[in-house]
């Protein structure tokens, strides 16, 4: 019984990852292209079409554009609450034969348990994952993964969601004086960006990897990187000493970048 996880691209332009266990091949998130999702699959040994379901956090487009070309693969099922497969549906031409949950539940997929938990994010009902294989015991060892890449501020129930995953994924998406110093962006994207329903900085991923105690984790990775107002230097400047601390391995994910496969034995 093992986990195996690899993050396939993280960013601005776009969020996906792949999940293996014994008896599951899932995406969490599926923000590229078909094309690109077939590609980026491809480089982590697995194709498109051995894909049996897709975990959708929220409807941006850097979450949820690849379902645009999921007629081609029906077996493929789409799980997400009610009010993102609404807000999904409105754009596509073909109709996905959505799985519903409700957020706050925990549901199964195969020898999967994941469940979905409510993070502040301006979008319609965005959540976050924590996806499990096995029972806790001796025969079956718990290992888990949370997926936790878009929200502007970390409420008090994130902590105890993600205490105790072995793998945690968490948002660094910009370096506050890198965003207020670009040139890009007006001033109210800059408030949108930084704001409590917007994107985690660099300080704040800080300060909720260094607040939470007693955390299991075997590995963070840091993702969702701004391209032009973050970079890896500032994250590590940033939150290197508060992962160090933890003595646990990481991983800064550089923008629209992936990284390699994590073995949860």
């Amino acid at each position: 019984m093992a986990l195996r996880f690899s993050i396939l691209g993280s960013g601005s332009n776009g969020n996906a990852a792949l999940l293996r266990s014994d008896d599951a091949r899932i995406l969490l998130d599926a923000g590229f292209s078909t094309r690109r999702l077939s590609e980026l699959l491809e480089a982590a040994d697995e194709k498109l079409e051995s894909i049996d379901a897709i975990l959708l956090t929220h409807e941006h487009g850097d979450h949820a554009a690849g379902l645009a070309g999921l007629a081609r693969h029906p077996h493929i099922r789409v799980f997400a609450n009610r009010g993102t497969a609404e807000k999904v549906q409105a754009g596509l031409k073909h109709r996905v034969t959505w799985n519903y949950f409700e957020t706050g539940s925990t549901f199964t997929f195969r020898d999967l348990a994941i469940s979905a938990f409510s993070v502040p994010h301006d979008a319609q009902d965005p959540v976050g994952f924590v996806v499990a294989q096995g029972h806790g015991d001796l025969l079956s060892p718990r290992r888990s993964v949370a997926w936790l890449t878009d929200l502007g501020h970390a409420p008090g129930h994130i902590t105890g969601h993600i205490r105790d995953v072995d793998v945690l994924v968490l948002e660094s998406n910009h370096c506050p004086e890198l965003l207020q110093a670009d040139t890009k962006r007006p001033w109210q994207v800059k408030q949108r960006i930084s704001g409590r329903h917007g994107h985690l900085s660099n300080l704040a991923a800080r300060d909720l990897l260094a607040g939470v105690a007693g955390a299991a984790w075997r590995h963070v990775y840091l993702a969702h990187l701004s391209r032009d107002c973050n970079s890896t230097e500032a994250v590590t400047a940033t939150c290197g000493a508060a992962l160090s601390a933890r003595q646990c391995g990481y991983t800064i994910v550089p923008p629209g970048e992936g990284a390699a496969a994590f073995e949860l034995a």
